[in-house]
């Protein structure tokens, strides 16, 4: 089971696999094939959509997707989430951060912090372009930069370490 939020709407969906579940109790089932890197054409209830991933934050678990020419912000909290959510521990389950690595293979575009700032949760730190987008990888909590392991113009692996932040 999962819990999405679509910009400011609310849903509840299980899926039970073949692209087949239920969306706020009602069963739904779709036709999705995938269209080119994180694109995809679905068809549902004899309508064609055409989606596509356009940033994806895995730290947060959110999505920006782009159906038909439409933005959509989705926030997605899993089996897991919720347990912890329902149990109260969902503030205590987020980690200690100590580095942040590329999430993919990219150049470094842009270096927005310099080492001794304090950053705050959700600013940016890195412009790293990847499969001809710019992505703005963000600090996922407070940090202060301790080292810059990269420059600007660099070219990186997935999982290169970018930044270290204090402990």
């Amino acid at each position: 089971m999962y819990k999405a939020k679509v910009n400011q709407s609310e849903f509840e969906i299980v899926l039970n696999g073949n692209n087949e579940g239920q969306l706020n109790g009602e069963a739904f089932k779709l036709d999705m094939i995938e269209a080119g890197t994180n694109r995809f054409h679905i068809i549902r209830d004899n309508q064609s959509y055409n989606a596509e991933i356009v940033n994806f934050d895995e730290v947060e678990k959110t999505y920006n997707i782009k159906v038909n020419g439409n933005i959509y912000s989705v926030a997605l909290k899993d089996k897991f989430d919720l347990l912890l959510q329902s149990m109260g521990m969902d503030a205590l389950a987020s980690k200690k951060v100590n580095d942040l690595k590329a999430p993919m293979p990219g150049l470094v575009l842009d270096i927005r912090v310099k080492v001794g700032d304090a950053v705050k949760k959700g600013e940016p730190l890195i412009v790293l372009e990847a499969m001809k987008m710019e992505n703005i990888l963000k600090a996922s909590a407070d940090v202060v930069i301790k080292k810059i392991a990269v420059e600007k113009g660099n070219a990186v692996e997935k999982n290169q370490l970018l930044l270290l932040f204090e402990a």
